[in-house]
């Protein structure tokens, strides 16, 4: 795809990169892909929770909560961008949660003659607080919309956008997580029943249904020592409300993130999602191919997954939890990994974005 005697570059643009944030977590994927591609590949962005890269461009204006003092720098970004091959902003012009920063790369962006992807993870109509705003996502020439979910393109569609669905992807074969020194790092005993919810603690993650499971278990199993574990930060002003959650469970309630994802789904005994709101569900699969059983609550996306034959633990039926958790059930295990392996496998993705960029005209580089 790439010309052979000189490598096209990409840069990637958002609020933040490196955390565990599915925006985080994808852009890697894409970075790999692109690379796959024949691309070199750099990030521009307000925070780098992995460290900072030599060819990374820090720019602290971008961040979600900027640190006191930083102002736009429009002239520093258009800099970053200039000569690039392919800008990919990740989310940054999709969900304005730095407003500032979203119009301030919407207008350098204008001014920029190179081709751009949108990719899309979440969109403004989507938050309450966000959905006023028409000027999100961004429109401009040269540039293809990607979604991660077939909701979010039609929603486009209807708004005079075209978009492509490129579902999210994932490492089928991954390095097996270390179970017993990761419960050894958070206190687990070796016959505690660790129930895991790896998200943020964030109002739309809804937290107090993630709890009230693991309550729920343990009035079920008196004699069995049962936790309940959250591996993300609390963000978003959640900090109160959190804190009286975790005074109010009945079990014992730890946060925090182990080494590696595949170490925290290793340390699980079960894994709940019980957001009312994901732009696609990472963890879902992610446990999936961990081998883990996976409890969650409706959210709309949710609805794609399971028509592509997935299936999942209602977390309104504790009967089927803890008949789970009891006698495992292979063969529905099994099931969901042909289908993952169909949809989402994380080697197909350089070969899926080349085909969108093919379809749009961007063959050469």
């Amino acid at each position: 795809m790439a010309n052979p005697t000189t490598q096209p570059r990409a840069l990637f643009c958002s609020f933040r990169f490196g955390g565990t944030d599915g925006v985080s977590v994808e852009t890697k994927k894409w970075e790999w892909a692109l690379r796959s591609l024949g691309f070199t590949t750099q990030r521009i962005a307000g925070e780098f929770l992995d460290g900072l890269r030599p060819d990374d461009t820090w720019l602290p204006f971008l961040a979600i909560d900027p640190v006191a003092g930083s102002r736009p720098e429009p002239d520093s970004l258009a800099a970053a961008i200039a000569g690039v091959d392919l800008v990919v902003v990740e989310n940054l012009c999709s969900l304005p949660l730095n407003l500032i920063a979203a119009h301030t790369v919407a207008e350098v962006l204008t001014q920029h003659d190179g081709r751009v992807v949108f990719h899309h993870h979440d969109l403004p109509w989507e938050r309450p607080q966000f959905s006023q705003l028409t000027e999100f996502p961004t429109r401009r020439g040269n540039s293809t919309h990607i979604v991660i979910n077939q909701q979010a393109q039609v929603e486009l569609r209807a708004r005079g956008i075209n978009a492509y669905l490129l579902r999210n992807a994932f490492d089928l074969d991954p390095e097996p997580g270390n179970r017993d020194s990761t419960r050894q790092q958070f206190g687990f005993g070796v016959d505690d029943l660790v129930i895991l919810q790896p998200t943020r603690a964030i109002p739309r993650k809804e937290v107090g249904r993630g709890i009230a499971l693991a309550d729920s278990i343990a009035e079920y199993w008196p004699d069995r020592v049962v936790r309940f574990w959250i591996s993300g930060d609390t963000e978003d002003g959640f900090d109160e409300e959190f804190a009286q959650l975790v005074s109010r469970a009945n079990v014992a309630v730890t946060q925090g993130a182990a080494n590696r994802a595949e170490d925290a789904y290793a340390a699980a005994d079960l894994v709940v999602l019980p957001s009312s709101w994901e732009g696609f569900g990472n963890p879902l699969i992610e446990a999936t191919v961990a081998g883990r059983p996976v409890v969650v609550a409706h959210y709309p996306v949710l609805d794609e997954l399971t028509a592509l034959g997935l299936t999942f633990l209602d977390i309104n039926d504790l009967d089927a939890v803890v008949t789970e958790l009891q006698n495992p059930n292979p063969a529905t295990a099994q099931a969901n990994l042909v289908h993952i392996s169909q949809h989402f496998n994380l080697a197909n993705l350089p070969n899926r974005i080349a085909e969108i960029f093919t379809e749009v005209g961007w063959g050469q580089w």
